[in-house]
């Protein structure tokens, strides 16, 4: 699959899976619906492995790896980010989630040296400021005071141990273990980590067998779980994570418009101007600058001075070729 279809399809499931979850909240606990999100995806994974003959057999350091993978990306980040909730709103939440971009430019600067270039810089802070204008709105309602820095901080903290669950998987894939094997083992520990924490809080489990509840779990096992993260984490070892994680800032602006035709959200002159930022910071980060064009003529006349120096040193050295018998002849 080509890298703008495994985009779109990110940018697309996880700017949907808000929908899924709000059919999660109500009977039951978030971290329980989080343990059989990530359960049954990692079933989902092994079940494929063995069916298309992929190993799952790894060395105990593989398997330590795949542990701090799956208790970063699918476990410990998502229940910071969920505890955050209890404290500010999901605009709040957003943004920060948002920072993720940044946070993977400068992990992946320390982590694998790599180079980032002003246009990245630029394309995330336009994207940052279009959302922060789209929830604008809400934003300005909020009150600075120490539940909402509870929050922030919670929410910040869950984004950069996800960005470090990022990095753990370009080194998995660095180190040319396969994907979705990596990817099964980590929801599998990521699963358990969850389960333990939520134990560990004396909750118990429970489980809701509407057909909502149903459907939007599968949704989110197979969608924005399994697709969605197979889809971006192959992004992020292709094109770096400072690109692919620009998914994040996408998110909002696809939520925006399916909350328009599902809920007939009305759209205000905030919504218009942070999507416009949003999109122009995309085009920056992901754009592709053409090489310059060199004129023709240039090239010809290039061309011919390179011929005619070329002649003329060819001449030089014939006459000294000549001039040395001579030489030699007047001794």
């Amino acid at each position: 699959m080509n890298n703008t279809f495994l985009y779109l399809i990110t940018v697309l499931i996880w700017g949907s899976t808000w929908i899924a979850i709000n059919y999660q909240l109500g009977n039951v606990a978030p971290e329980a619906s989080i343990v059989y999100r990530f359960a049954l995806a990692a079933i989902i994974l092994f079940s494929y492995c063995k069916v298309k003959g992929l190993t799952v057999n790894f060395s105990f350091r593989n398997h330590l790896q795949f542990f701090f993978f799956g208790l970063t990306l699918f476990s410990f980040n998502y229940y910071l980010l969920y505890s955050a909730q209890q404290h500010i709103n999901s605009a709040l939440t957003c943004i920060a989630f948002s920072m993720i971009m940044f946070f993977n430019v400068f992990n992946a600067r320390i982590w694998y040296g790599t180079k980032i270039t002003h246009r990245v810089y630029l394309g995330g802070a336009l994207g940052l400021f279009g959302i922060i204008t789209l929830f604008w709105p809400q934003i300005s309602d909020t009150q600075l005071g120490a539940e909402t820095l509870l929050g922030l901080g919670l929410c910040i903290t869950g984004t950069v141990v996800a960005s470090t669950g990022n990095m753990i998987s370009m080194r998995n894939q660095k180190q040319n273990l396969p994907l979705l094997p990596a990817m099964a083992w980590g929801m599998a520990y990521g699963a358990i980590s969850m389960a333990v924490i939520f134990i560990l809080q004396g909750k118990s489990f429970s489980f809701d067998y509407t057909f909502s509840y149903i459907i939007s779990l599968l949704y989110l096992a197979i969608f924005g779980s399994v697709i969605a993260f197979a889809s971006y984490l192959t992004l992020l070892n292709r094109i770096g994570a400072h690109k692919a994680s620009y998914a994040s800032v996408m998110f909002p602006a696809v939520a925006v418009i399916i909350s328009t035709i599902v809920e007939n959200f009305a759209w205000t002159t905030y919504t218009m101007v942070g999507l416009l930022f949003i999109l122009v910071g995309n085009l920056v980060v992901l754009m592709r600058l053409k090489k310059p064009l060199v004129n023709i003529e240039q090239i010809n006349d290039k061309q011919y001075k390179t011929e005619d120096s070329a002649a003329d040193h060819k001449e030089t050295e014939q006459l000294a070729i000549h001039d040395t018998p001579l030489k030699t002849q007047r001794l």
